[in-house]
């Protein structure tokens, strides 16, 4: 998924007003950015296979350390511990904590048989959502709309910027999303990962300057 785990971070502000959007979006994403470095170091492995499913044409075999279900619930027990240490925060600790841990439910839901559960047990699993663009374009553009109307709800625009750069953030992602299912696959492993880093930067520090332009809506009171 792409814009599915963007929205895991999406709606995570919802449930921890106090914590940056950025720092949600890296969680929801971090198993793919340690992906990104294990495969460029040679720790993780894939190939490209076109028609390996409808939506994707990676075949992703060897990727224990990010994407296991044991490892993805270590990643998001350290981040949640460091970022409780740092900000004294628990909800936004809890949030990240689900925010990572949820990349692998939602892996488990895309993908094909490929899912790991911890490094060096070889069983495999996936309900493979991929094997179907409509399916696809379906369910993760719900749960994309479901992401962007959480945060929405969440916060405020403090000024036109905090209106203009947010939608133009999820118009751009959107038009990003739409082709890549179902579409070319990569030149190579090592241009898309070359590719992905600056890439995540830019969306990064986009999320954390929207998010100082739009500040947690306060609670409404409780009428007695």
């Amino acid at each position: 998924m792409f814009v599915g785990h963007l929205a895991a971070g999406f709606a995570a502000k919802r449930f921890a007003p106090r914590t940056s959007l950025g720092t949600l979006l890296v969680a929801a994403l971090l198993a793919d950015l340690l992906w990104v470095i294990f495969l460029l170091a040679g720790i993780e492995h894939a190939r490209i296979q076109p028609g390996i499913t409808a939506a994707n044409a990676l075949d992703l075999w060897d990727y224990p350390f990010s994407h296991s279900l044991l490892t993805g619930a270590l990643w998001a027990a350290l981040f949640a511990g460091i970022y409780y240490a740092w900000r004294r925060y628990a909800p936004g600790a809890w949030a990240i904590f689900a925010a990572v841990l949820s990349h692998w439910l939602l892996d488990f839901a895309s993908h094909r048989a490929d899912m790991p559960l911890a490094p060096g047990l070889h069983r495999y699993f996936g309900l493979g959502l991929w094997n179907s663009i409509p399916a696809t374009y379906l369910v993760e553009g719900f749960l994309w709309l479901v992401g962007i109307l959480l945060y929405a709800r969440a916060t405020r625009a403090s000024g036109r910027t905090g209106v203009y750069a947010f939608w133009v953030m999820i118009a751009l992602l959107t038009a990003l999303w739409i082709p890549s299912v179902g579409g070319p696959p990569p030149p190579s492993l090592r241009a898309m990962a070359f590719a992905n880093i600056p890439f995540s930067l830019v969306l990064f520090a986009w999320a954390f300057w929207i998010d100082s332009r739009r500040p947690a809506r306060s609670p409404v009171p409780l009428v007695p």
